[in-house]
């Protein structure tokens, strides 16, 4: 019988093609060996990756490795790559590490930036950006009637909003993680970090599992970059869990061949649809658009993937389009952790919980974030102290920046509660989160 090891196996199919007894099944991220296999061992043949080999061959992979750096970081997103860049261009040796096969999928993202987002942070670059926005348009739906709203100030029904961007995720994220790798870090993928090395109550390092093998990566301070499911908080002694009212289940479409103002995204508030969240449309050019909703998880009595698809069905001209791809996640709209830092370890966007909790939006917040944390492990670095008190100026600083807006946003969500949503004041203060009507 074939095995297969996890970490090296890419879903490529290969081996299925020619596998002459139908032994094996792709199915999408898992590759099936069924009880049919014969041990002909062609598959073994086949596979560019070295997944596959016979039930009781030794893995040749390298055991137990150990490479040292100054600074590692997990996870390749936004807020992950920036935080290498930064510290490689400081000087400093610096390994990002990615679970996933390829940086920037799935996306699990609106893949929205509301104006002067990027500011500071990278220049736009045509490679990445699906669509340039100049207008928001919201509505709200009142016992299933729809109507568009606006500030009584602004006579047109779409607000202006200056100029954001629907960016595409795929290529905005290998774009930073290359960025940083010419700065200096070396990026590792399929590569998935499973555990932390301390010693005398500071973290060391990690413990990581690729297709190379296990590997002891000893480092002055890690960087958690590790998403929303981030184990690295949890590892370090830092309570991340999430209370379900403090995170948005969410359900995405790319729509194809729908026709819609290629220059405007459009938010729908409605408490059947969307409960304690909203419903989206952002344009992606040439007919499409990412059609999604997020709704307040312990508001959920029905799988938001049907309520999308029930949203998406009661509008002929989003009806007439085809879905080609699906995006599934969650988000945090909670306060940050009470400590995002111990000795030798910081978090860092999602991980760190640093999402707007008005709109969802974390993508600039998690970029600020890394290369604030890169900031202070460099200076830490340099002063030979990596202990929580030297790493909580990065705690400080994120608190007393953009820390001060994210906990006035939280407390506004709060201070309106779902069957709040719909009025004029709650519009208003959502109009100016999601930068229209400015």
């Amino acid at each position: 019988m074939i095995s297969v090891d996890r970490k090296r196996c890419c879903y490529c199919g290969a081996c299925v093609s020619v596998c002459p007894v139908d032994a094996l099944d792709l199915q999408e991220t898992r590759l099936v060996v069924r009880d049919s296999c014969m041990d002909c061992n062609d598959c073994i043949s086949a596979c560019p990756s070295g997944a596959l080999r016979a039930e009781g061959d030794s893995d040749t992979a390298s055991d137990e490795a150990q490479d040292r750096y100054q600074v590692v970081v997990v996870g390749g997103g936004p807020a992950g790559s920036v935080a290498a860049w930064e510290a490689a261009r400081r000087g400093l040796s610096v390994l990002l590490v990615e679970k996933r096969q390829e940086i920037g999928s799935p996306v699990r993202c609106a893949e929205g930036l509301t104006p002067g987002a990027l500011d500071g942070l990278v220049d736009a670059d045509s490679r990445w950006i699906s669509a340039r926005v100049r207008r928001a348009k919201i509505a709200v739906v009142r016992e299933g009637i729809e109507h568009d709203w606006r500030p009584a100030a602004v006579p047109e029904a779409a607000c202006e909003s200056g100029v954001g961007y629907v960016v595409e995720r795929r290529v905005f994220d290998r774009s930073l993680a290359e960025r940083a790798s010419a700065a200096g870090a070396r990026v590792v993928v399929k590569t998935a970090v499973t555990g932390l090395l301390q010693e005398d109550g500071r973290v060391v390092g990690v413990e990581a599992r690729g297709p190379w093998g296990s590997r002891r990566i000893r480092s002055e301070v890690v960087i958690g970059a590790d998403g929303i499911e981030s184990r690295i908080g949890a590892w370090a002694g830092l309570d991340t869990t999430l209370p379900l009212a403090d995170l948005m289940s969410c359900a995405q479409f790319l729509l194809a061949g729908i026709d819609i103002d290629p220059e405007c995204t459009y938010y729908y508030l409605d408490p059947e649809i969307a409960p304690g969240g909203y419903v989206w449309i952002f344009p992606k050019g040439e007919g499409q658009a990412n059609v999604g909703l997020g709704i307040q998880a312990d508001l959920i009595s029905e799988a938001p993937i049907d309520l999308l698809t029930r949203f998406i069905e009661g509008r002929r001209f989003l009806a007439r389009g085809s879905p080609v791809t699906m995006v599934m996640g969650g988000v945090p709209v909670a306060l940050p952790p009470a400590a995002l830092v111990t000795s030798g370890c910081m978090l860092v966007g999602d991980a760190a919980r640093q999402v707007d909790p008005l709109t969802g939006g974390g993508i600039a917040n998690g970029m600020r974030a890394g290369r604030l944390a890169a900031q202070v492990a460099a200076r830490a670095i340099g002063d030979g102290d990596m202990g929580r008190g030297a790493l909580r100026s990065y705690e400080q600083a994120w608190q007393d920046g953009i820390g001060r807006d994210m906990a006035r946003n939280y407390r506004l969500r709060v201070r309106f509660p779902p069957n709040e949503r719909l009025s004029e004041r709650f519009l208003r203060v959502f109009a100016m989160s999601i930068g229209a009507g400015k």
